[in-house]
């Protein structure tokens, strides 16, 4: 299994980033695609999950209404959308994978990190 993210990198308060998280060695299509952060001391946290399908999706309350997340069965990659962006989004983001929309995530990329700062 591996994941693979990029599109981190440096914006300023109020622009976006589109992240993408490639994947390989599993059946894409089958599982639920997460994303997830963490900054320097603290617990990773969630952000965003889609189902398999495509056909739900649940974020967290800090991110509702700004940021956005999809799939792409076809290319076997899951994006993450960020608009208006704040210094306090800033931190490394880490995509997922898991067996259900609810269960734990099983799988995970590197990270790409993101800085919101002027």
């Amino acid at each position: 299994v591996q994941l693979v993210e990029s599109g981190g990198g440096l914006v300023q308060p109020g622009g976006s980033l589109r992240l993408s998280c490639a994947a390989s060695g599993f059946t894409f299509s089958r599982l639920a695609m997460t994303w997830y952060r963490q900054t320097p001391g603290k617990e990773r946290e969630f952000v965003a999950v889609i189902s398999s399908t495509g056909g739900s999706t649940d974020y967290a309350n800090s991110v509702k209404g700004r940021f956005t997340i999809s799939r792409d069965n076809a290319k076997n990659t899951v994006y993450l959308q960020m608009n208006s962006l704040k210094p306090e989004d800033t931190a490394v983001y880490y995509c997922g994978a898991r067996p259900t929309y609810y269960s734990g995530t099983s799988y995970w990329g590197q990270g790409t990190q993101v800085t919101v700062s002027s």
